[in-house]
């Protein structure tokens, strides 16, 4: 069992405008890390397809990597290692059970590198946004497990979801009943859909389930031609924005205080008040 070892520490959510490279992508990524760490983050979360924004949808293909092996995990793994920190690792293109398609899997490392569990993404983004630009995730994508991942962290019990989950509530009440003080959200939202629901999403899913969320975005313009929407924020359990960074590549952080949570809770007992489940 993990015990806590602060009631105060600071979380970070890395923003960034990944291209089709993954090296240069990794690069990138490392210094945010680095910088975040600098700053004195003890948690970073990294963006969704954080190593590949590659020109076509099925790019993603040409880079799975089997589970627990390859060059992107081995990335994340070393880094969390290196920094002594819980790295939330944005999405990697993981192979699953349809050859043709791959799993978008978050896995969450620990201070020694080690991995504290995976989540892989259940609801895929079908959708036509407006007149010629639509999209069909499960074109590539298989979608995961209906079960919420929860895991243990030094600093807190950490929820996993990624983007599109966003708008599906029932998913973080399921963490709710694991435990979750935080939840981290990768995510790749549309410039469309970001300026329409980003910020009131992520303020919702952390003022009905009175948690800090740590939303990492792309943000900016992509070689493959996308346009992703930034905003990237770390909001309280009372749906305060304590940081946020609108576009282009970098690194928010903010303090987490675990104790002000539990003083929320127990004043506004809206989690014990539910009746339906």
């Amino acid at each position: 069992e993990v015990v806590l070892s602060e009631e105060r520490w600071t979380a970070a959510a890395v923003q960034m405008a990944s291209g089709p490279g993954v090296e240069a992508n990794i690069q990138e990524a490392g210094r945010l890390i680095a910088e975040a760490v600098a700053n004195g983050a003890r948690l970073v979360a990294l963006p969704e397809n954080f190593a590949c924004m590659g020109y076509r949808e099925d790019d993603k293909l040409k880079i799975a990597e089997p589970d627990g092996d390859g060059p992107i995990q081995s990335f994340l793994s070393a880094e969390a290692r290196r920094h002594g920190i819980v790295l939330v690792g944005g999405t990697v293109p993981l192979r699953g059970d349809d050859p043709k398609r791959v799993r978008a899997g978050c896995p969450v490392y620990g201070p020694d590198g080690g991995r504290l569990g995976r989540y892989d993404k259940i609801h895929l983004f079908d959708v036509e946004v407006s007149p010629g630009e639509a999209y069909r995730e499960s074109d590539t994508l298989e979608p995961g497990a209906t079960d919420p991942l929860v895991v243990e962290t030094p600093w807190g019990r950490l929820g996993v979801a990624v983007c599109y989950d966003l708008r599906f509530p029932e998913l973080f009440r399921g963490m709710l009943l694991q435990g979750m003080e935080l939840l981290a959200v990768p995510s790749a939202f549309t410039a469309a859909t970001g300026e329409a629901h980003w910020e009131i999403l992520v303020r919702a899913r952390a003022v009905e389930n009175l948690c800090y969320v740590i939303a990492p975005n792309q943000g900016g313009y992509h070689v493959n031609g996308r346009e992703t929407f930034g905003g990237t924020m770390i909001v309280d359990p009372w749906g305060g924005i304590l940081a946020r960074r609108d576009r282009g590549a970098g690194v928010v952080t903010a303090e987490v205080d675990l104790e002000r949570q539990r003083e929320i809770r127990a004043r506004f007992p809206a989690l014990t008040h539910r009746r339906l489940y």
